[in-house]
């Protein structure tokens, strides 16, 4: 058997570094590859492969969201990533297996086993392992970014907002710093902690960053922030905030 693949990652030195490990396996022939979930979704509807190597943090589509418009003839996925919180989402969407960053090739020998597995019977996903690394897991203290080839690990204690620019979301730290990160709104809306409040469709804010809270225009609520920053509520969200702050 051998699987019709493409590797979809936004990352040139992932792409292909995965290639030339997946060179070892004659099961495995490479039909393509996309650097962002929209340019996969037009590879995958237009090659039919049987198998992809999916990264999840992506611009434009991530790899959720580009499952999501795949309408039918869904490939086997092995979804790739440097993130283990997204391990439970990977195996609620039906993948193959779930690799970490970087991939070691003693570790795609275990996955290559698994997919000739799912040939012979309906898959058993085995997680065992991964739930090893996520049982006991501590709650999430640190967000990652990517500078250039290096992960940075910013505290959430550090961060005062996120803020939506155009189609990027940049991190706001103490330290006065802006980090450009692969992370919706939404994304982060879903794992950051309660003391994060989203007031704004374009802005999360830290309320232990919150030094004063002005009244604004049309009801709306300007958040002074410990950088100095001012951020404003949507009128929208302007009810449940000053419940939530008794103003």
């Amino acid at each position: 058997m051998t699987w019709k693949t493409i590797i979809i990652e936004d990352e040139q030195l992932a792409r292909q570094r995965l290639k030339r490990l997946l060179n070892n396996y004659s099961e495995i022939e490479i039909i393509g590859e996309a650097e962002n979930g929209q340019l996969g979704l037009q590879l995958i509807e237009s090659l039919r492969p049987d198998l992809i190597f999916l990264d999840i943090e992506m611009p434009v589509l991530n790899g959720f969201e580009m499952l999501a418009k795949l309408k039918e003839n869904l490939p086997k996925i092995v979804f790739t990533t440097a993130y283990d919180q997204y391990a439970i989402k990977a195996f609620e969407e039906g993948s193959i297996d779930y690799l970490l960053k970087p991939i070691e090739l003693e570790r795609l020998d275990k996955t290559i086993l698994k997919l000739k597995q799912s040939n012979l019977a309906k898959p058993a996903i085995a997680i065992e392992d991964l739930l090893q690394k996520i049982k006991g897991k501590t709650n999430l203290k640190t967000l990652t970014v990517k500078l250039g080839d290096r992960i940075l690990l910013i505290k959430l204690e550090d961060i005062i907002h996120a803020q939506a620019e155009d189609k990027y979301v940049f991190l706001h730290t103490a330290d006065g710093k802006k980090h450009l990160t692969d992370y919706t709104l939404s994304n982060l809306e879903e794992k950051l902690p309660e003391d994060f409040l989203r007031i704004h469709r374009s802005d999360i804010i830290n309320t232990n960053h919150i030094t004063e809270i002005r009244r604004g225009f049309n009801g709306a609520l300007i958040f002074v922030m410990s950088n100095g920053a001012k951020v404003t509520s949507s009128r929208s969200n302007s009810e449940s905030l000053r419940e939530r702050f008794e103003i």
